[in-house]
């Protein structure tokens, strides 16, 4: 994540930077007391939010956000001021959020977990899990081929798990919810899990399903997923949750009530 904190007042600045580090310690910040200045980064360098001071001399933090829109319309604008009169304009340039100084880190935590355009972090594996909504499965942004659905759900309910293992007859259970467990089910699974392998050999990913003799496990570091980074309370997947999750396999429905209800 990348941030600018614009303010003309050297102590002022000092201030809104060192409470957005300890907000997000792993954000590059830039501050900045010349918004001249600001401009000329923001031309060579794609910023996710801008927290602007609105008065400042020579120019206002509202013509400033309103530049910064037009240069880059995905940046997140969030003022920061001591003057609560200029809040209904800040929103009138589709502001994220008005703080009012001295911001603090718990205030900039929560304005950036409310951001209007979401941040998706940079993917740090191949493969990416979307949980959220229907449930569906990417190597390197593309969605994978699955022969069977049956191997998808498999998937799904292994991503479910969060790299716990699970047993073939947890699994048969899961995937046909009624009947005994019969050969020909055994069988099926076997198929399924095949099935499941291959995909993941397509795309040289191989290496993230995890199987021991009685279990098998998704190896949950390996991969980027919605519903693990929303767990870490990830602005950009705290957003995305809109109440769905899964909403193709009704087994997930656990899972679903247990994320309302934590």
């Amino acid at each position: 994540m990348r941030i600018i904190a614009v303010d003309d007042e050297r102590l002022a600045l000092e201030a809104l930077v060192s409470s957005i580090v300890k907000a997000v310690p792993d954000a590059a910040v830039h501050g900045f007391r010349d918004p001249a200045e600001a401009m000329d980064f923001l031309r060579s360098h794609i910023c996710d939010v801008a927290f602007l001071d609105i008065r400042m001399r020579g120019i206002s933090g509202l013509e400033l956000a309103r530049r910064i829109k037009e240069l880059h319309g995905s940046t997140n604008i969030v003022f920061v001021t001591g003057y609560s009169e200029y809040a209904l304009d800040a929103f009138r340039v589709y502001a994220s959020d008005y703080l009012l100084k001295p911001p603090t880190p718990g205030t900039v935590a929560q304005a950036l977990q409310q951001l209007r355009t979401p941040i998706v972090p940079e993917p740090k594996h191949r493969i990416r899990f979307q949980c959220f909504g229907d449930f569906d499965a990417f190597a390197d942004g593309k969605a994978l081929t699955f022969h069977r659905g049956k191997a998808k759900e498999l998937l799904a309910y292994l991503v479910d798990r969060k790299g716990a293992g699970v047993t073939m007859g947890e699994l048969s259970a899961v995937l046909w919810e009624e009947g005994p467990d019969t050969l020909s089910r055994q069988s099926n699974l076997r198929n399924l899990i095949s099935d499941l392998r291959k995909t993941l050999c397509d795309v040289g990913a191989e290496g993230i399903l995890l199987k021991t003799r009685n279990a098998i496990a998704i190896d949950a570091d390996a991969v980027d997923c919605d519903y693990y980074d929303f767990l870490r309370h990830i602005p950009y997947a705290v957003n995305r949750y809109q109440g769905e999750y899964m909403s193709q396999y009704s087994w997930a429905e656990l899972t679903a009530a247990s994320i309302v209800s934590g």
